[in-house]
């Protein structure tokens, strides 16, 4: 059964109008999930719930839903607040971007650096992805602030931050499945 519902965040205010479909299963006897499935949020609920359980339920799992893609999607704000703190970490605070934002108009690199200015522009793709996925992206372009092209000294620095294979492997599949072309030095 699909209906509208809403959901209310801890300081009481009502957020977005979400379209929540509930689905009730007799098989399931103990979890409550959700998950979005396009605009829609799902929400997978044991039969045996009561409309009040069900209500409660539904709530909390808005609340949870929402607190992780926040996690997944941080803001431009966060973006440079993690870049310095990778820079920090893994390139001896040495690379210092002036800014670092989103970007909707990358279809077919994950980021970009220039280096006049020292900005840092994302795809708008990889929000949603794993952290550490988001994390390695920002390694590699502040990697270009020190180091440019892509010679040996540029991925020494770059595989200094301990998930770069996991996170070009995972970077390879997605642009696999998508179609685009993967570029082993990009």
């Amino acid at each position: 059964m699909a209906r509208d519902a809403t959901a209310t965040d801890r300081t009481g205010s009502d957020r977005e109008r979400l379209e929540v479909e509930i689905r009730r299963s007799r098989r399931r006897t103990r979890t409550v999930s959700a998950h979005r499935e396009g605009e829609k949020v799902v929400v997978m609920v044991p039969a045996r719930l009561s409309g009040a359980e069900e209500h409660r339920w539904v709530e909390a799992m808005l609340v949870r839903l929402e607190r992780r893609e926040r996690r997944r999607r941080p803001t431009d704000d966060e973006l440079m607040t993690r870049a310095e703190e990778l820079s920090r970490r893994y390139l001896d605070g040495q690379a210092v971007p002036e800014s670092v934002r989103w970007v909707d108009n990358q279809q077919t690199r994950w980021g970009s650096c220039t280096i006049p200015d020292r900005t840092i522009r994302l795809s708008a793709r990889l929000q949603g992805m794993p952290p550490w996925v988001i994390d390695y992206v920002l390694v590699h372009e502040l990697t270009h602030l020190l180091v440019s092209g892509h010679g040996p000294d540029f991925w020494v620095m770059v595989e200094r931050y301990p998930r770069t294979e996991r996170a070009r492997g995972y970077l390879e599949g997605v642009s696999a499945v998508a179609g685009l072309p993967w570029d082993r030095d990009d």
